[in-house]
């Protein structure tokens, strides 16, 4: 008996020119560029968010921690919003399977986003339920680290789709399987491992919090790095996903880059760098997001073995040539001003947080 096979929209060569080929490639690594951007800047503050009631041992060391992401947390969402909005105008097919398919994992995320950001302003005005606005902000960052991940692991494991691309399969808890659960692991120990380098970086010399994150930094580094290990040896041994030959030394250079980031981040940190081990750790973060799209390409979502419906690729789901043309031109017009504007809020928000800057 012959095994499922995962059907795949075809298209001819012929009907598709070398600058369409071109554009769709350069759109769907924007893309990826745009969420791996989101998970390096807004990756720290969310495992900072995790720790947040386990790092805060008394009311100014929560206030450290509160004051080192305020400045810039907001500004990281609006990657994120970039992403989706690219996502939606470049390959709409995509766009729809994954956001009405997971749209209760969706749902959780924005609730986990406006959660934290609600408990954040709340809290600083509502002394009488501070304690509960705490766990919210620390709730509201687990999710997103946390489903973030799953939803990575399921668009490449691949998920059943009916014949016109829409999901088939149990909402929410369809989507978690062994592998998913592994990515969405993977995606919450990179955050904590960088909130927690984030903090090296911020909290106070010599402090109590200092000392306290400066424990737990190579701990968590060292986990990120088993925990990159197994799932990649689980990727390539269980999921087997059909990948790119064109593309198969520069996946090896981006897993080997992620590795000795992470290796490079540790040693930094073992060294007192902490500056140094915070952004070679942000840098293996976005090569980690990279390695996944290199190992992906062509395919935007995956459809699972015997799906019904077909596997959603950029060249068959991409919007016409015109739109990516414009899309293309927005970028290199928006995107300097964006990377502006933060290189701003990093610069005039950086060094050490003092107690002068604290508001309890």
């Amino acid at each position: 008996m012959q095994a499922p096979t995962t059907p795949a929209l075809s298209f001819s060569l012929e009907t598709v020119t070398v600058a369409s080929l071109l554009t769709r490639f350069n759109e769907y690594f924007l893309i990826a560029v745009l969420i791996a951007v989101y998970f390096m800047l807004d990756g720290f503050d969310l495992g900072v968010g995790v720790l947040y009631p386990i790092l805060g041992k008394n009311e100014e060391e929560r206030a450290v921690l509160r004051r080192s992401i305020g400045p810039v947390w907001d500004g990281n969402e609006v990657w994120l919003l970039t992403a989706g909005g690219a996502l939606f105008a470049a390959f709409p097919p995509a766009y729809a399977t994954t956001f009405s398919g997971f749209y209760l994992a969706v749902m959780l995320v924005l609730f986990g986003l406006i959660v934290r950001a609600v408990s954040l302003e709340y809290r600083a005005h509502d002394n009488k339920w501070k304690t509960l606005w705490d766990w919210c902000f620390c709730i509201g960052s687990l999710l997103p680290a946390l489903l973030f991940g799953v939803a990575v692991g399921c668009i490449y494991e691949g998920i059943p789709m009916t014949a016109n691309g829409d999901y088939s399969g149990v909402p929410l808890l369809g989507l978690i399987t062994p592998f998913t659960l592994l990515c969405g692991v993977m995606g919450l120990v990179l955050c904590i491992a960088q909130g927690i380098s984030w903090e090296c970086v911020k909290a106070p010399l010599g402090s109590d919090l200092y000392k306290r994150v400066e424990k737990l930094r190579p701990i968590w580094q060292l986990i990120s790095i088993a925990v990159f290990i197994v799932l990649t040896i689980v990727a390539l041994g269980m999921v087997q996903p059909q990948m790119h030959d064109a593309l198969g030394v520069v996946r090896i250079i981006l897993a080997v880059l992620v590795v000795a980031l992470l290796l490079g981040a540790w040693a930094m940190g073992r060294q007192k760098k902490d500056l140094l081990a915070f952004i070679l750790q942000c840098v293996a973060v976005f090569m980690f997001i990279m390695l996944f799209a290199a190992s992906m390409f062509p395919n935007l979502v995956v459809a699972a073995p015997g799906s019904i419906g077909p596997t959603i690729t950029a060249m068959s789901a991409a919007s016409s040539d015109l739109t990516l043309a414009w899309m293309t031109g927005i970028t290199c017009v928006g995107l300097p001003l964006v990377l502006l504007y933060h290189f701003l809020v990093y610069r005039a928000f950086r060094g050490r947080v003092n107690s002068s800057d604290l508001t309890y």
